[in-house]
Order: C-alpha cells, then sequence, then structure tokens
C-alpha cells in the first residue's frame, strides 16, 4: 500500500487567518498564491520577518483586535470598529477607555462568568449522575 499524501493546500485568506495576520497586510508574493499545510507549518515555526512585524505592530485582523482588547468582535462592530487597527491605535484605544471598551468588556465579562457558571453546573450533573446512562 502506498503511503503518498497529495500535497494540502490553502488560500491566502485561510493561511493568513491560521498566522492571525490582516491579508491585505501580507506581501504581494503570499496573497497571490496558495500555501501548503507544510509551509503554514514553516511559516509558524520560524515567522519571516514581515510576519513578526504583522504580528508584533498590525495591523491586525478584528479576532486579534478583539483579544488585545478583551472584547468580542460583536462588540467591536456594535463600536463602529471595522477596520484592522495597529498595535499602536489600539494601546491608544486602552488608554483612552471610550465608553464602548467600558461597556463591552463589561458586556464580556458576563459572558465569561456565565460561561464559567454552566460549566460548573454542568460538571456537578455530571457527577451526581456518576456515568448513570452509559
Amino acid at each position: 500500500m502506498k503511503s503518498h499524501q497529495s500535497t494540502q493546500t490553502m488560500k491566502p485568506a485561510t493561511a493568513a487567518k491560521k498566522l492571525g495576520v490582516y491579508l491585505e497586510a501580507t506581501p504581494a508574493e503570499f496573497r497571490e498564491g496558495t500555501v501548503s499545510r507544510a509551509e503554514l507549518d514553516q511559516l509558524q515555526a520560524d515567522p519571516p520577518a514581515w510576519l513578526r512585524e504583522l504580528r508584533a505592530n498590525g495591523p491586525h485582523p478584528r479576532p486579534v483586535v478583539a483579544a488585545k482588547l478583551g472584547v468580542s468582535i460583536s462588540g467591536l462592530a456594535r463600536a463602529g470598529v471595522t477596520e484592522a487597527l495597529t498595535t499602536e491605535q489600539i494601546e491608544a484605544l486602552k488608554q483612552e477607555q471610550p465608553e464602548w471598551l467600558v461597556q463591552e468588556r463589561a458586556v464580556q465579562a458576563d459572558v465569561r462568568k456565565e460561561g464559567a457558571r454552566i460549566k460548573k453546573r454542568n460538571a456537578e450533573r455530571a457527577a451526581r449522575s456518576g456515568g448513570q446512562g452509559s
């Protein structure tokens, strides 16, 4: 039996998402080609200068911006933040503490708290049932 695997490739948008970078800020050769699994692994293991620069200074995609600000992607949208932000812009927002950021962080904290409560409740139910029904 042959163990030859075909090379899996992905679109640049998928690779950028997996790398946590904003596609439009990547070099043209990255945006215009396809990326194999091996190439993606190599980029993650030994990032080139452009990738290190994007990860450090941005512009960052919305999921990264949301994480750095401690809000949800929906919270960014509610606040009207639809474009990619640089690390400098994110730090400025953290310093300014606009009302929307304070509000969205509170919403996110409530969501996390509720998630933890549900997880605890489910764990207690599972412990009480003691594996019944298996």
